[in-house]
């Protein structure tokens, strides 16, 4: 009865952390630039303090070496799908340099992608994991990195996919290294291969709409 209870407790405290977590930067995203910038970095780490909280281990965050050796296959793959992507816009003459191809700009987005994977799993998908089955999971923690990317439909669907693909590699590999790379890697090349009329530079919520672009 006792354990009960607590299982019973241990599921609403991850629906309630979920809920928030999701609600929190979602509404972050609609928000004017300077009050973004006020309450963003909060939005983003209150999901890191809660998963910290409970002290799990390196390896359970997949921050360790556990499934790095096995899971490198991810990373050629995703080299040779930018390929095929960048040769097939190029066919179809969407293909256009970064708005910003400087080392900076690369290496933020990088480390960005490699937070967002720690986001997905780490908070989503194992909030997710403990409360349905392991594809229901999967497939809501997809929906939920897809929602948060509207309006930007290309990326709504792009990341749709690729939150799928990727919860399910984190569950065989368990390392977030290769997947937060090869994140980087499809998501450069993303920006290079869609017209920027359609992605307005990879924004996201109001932001998106807010676009406007440079004119020589």
């Amino acid at each position: 009865y006792q354990l009960s209870i607590s299982q019973s407790c241990s599921s609403t405290r991850n629906l309630a952390e979920l809920i928030f977590g999701f609600l929190a930067i979602d509404a972050v995203l609609w928000l004017p630039t300077r009050e973004q910038l006020i309450f963003g970095p909060i939005a983003l780490l209150a999901p890191l303090v809660m998963v910290l909280w409970r002290r799990p281990g390196m390896n359970e965050l997949g921050l360790g070496w556990r499934g790095f050796a096995g899971s490198l296959w991810i990373l050629p793959a995703a080299v040779a799908l930018g390929v095929l992507g960048v040769e097939a816009a190029k066919y179809a003459g969407t293909f256009h340099t970064l708005y910003a191809p400087d080392f900076s700009h690369v290496g933020g987005y990088v480390l960005w992608t490699l937070y967002q994977q720690f986001l997905l799993q780490d908070f989503f998908h194992a909030r997710l994991s403990s409360l349905l089955s392991a594809n229901a999971a999967i497939g809501l923690a997809a929906v939920l990195f897809a929602l948060v990317h509207l309006p930007n439909i290309p990326l709504v669907l792009a990341t749709l996919v690729w939150g799928a693909v990727s919860c399910a590699l984190f569950r065989r590999y368990r390392n977030l290294y290769v997947l937060g790379l090869a994140q980087g890697l499809l998501g450069l090349c993303f920006a290079v291969c869609i017209p920027d009329v359609w992605l307005h530079h990879m924004r996201v919520g109001l932001g998106f709409l807010r676009y406007h672009p440079m004119h020589s």
